[in-house]
């Protein structure tokens, strides 16, 4: 029995490809990442999803070439992607809840309660939320990601959960 290919083995050879100047290859790794891209960019920038979601795209699509080792490829598009969500986010007019239209839109993993506390809480608690609760990740790959120092990921990490909690409750 075949098990299935994983996600970054079926990335590797059109990284190469794409690296080498293949506009297909380019193409189909560009659709291959999207719903992925997607998934990180909903939680972060939920009402500029669209807006993060492009940028990040743009952003992989541009810098591309710069990747070493194409198996590392995933996690290069996270952090690519995280940054520009936050971006993004920060860019956006005000932090405000999100409409019931506008919720329908972002992604379906998480429930419409979470993404209205979500969508409540600063870019930056957000982030560090979805790269800890849905990426797994520790609080050294976070402030790699994040690109600030651990002690700084520990503080948001915090304040966020507790921020969640205490809204939670209510």
């Amino acid at each position: 029995m075949d098990e299935p290919a994983l996600p970054w083995d079926v990335a590797a050879p059109l990284v190469r490809a794409a690296q080498r100047g293949d506009a297909l290859a380019m193409d189909d790794l560009l659709e291959l990442v999207t719903p992925y891209v997607r998934r990180l960019c909903a939680p972060i920038a939920p009402r500029d999803t669209a807006d993060a979601v492009q940028e990040a795209l743009i952003a992989v699509f541009r810098g591309l070439r710069g990747v070493r080792d194409p198996q590392a490829f995933y996690g290069w598009v996270r952090t690519v992607t995280v940054r520009e969500a936050v971006r993004v986010a920060r860019r956006g007019a005000g932090e405000v809840a999100l409409g019931d239209e506008e919720a329908a839109r972002v992604s379906g993993e998480l429930g419409v309660e979470v993404r209205d506390l979500l969508s409540r809480m600063s870019v930056q608690h957000r982030a560090v939320l979805v790269l800890r609760e849905v990426e797994g990740l520790d609080e050294r790959g976070i402030a790699a990601v994040l690109g600030v120092p651990e002690g700084t990921v520990k503080s948001r990490l915090h304040r966020a959960r507790s921020a969640f909690r205490k809204a939670w409750v209510r």
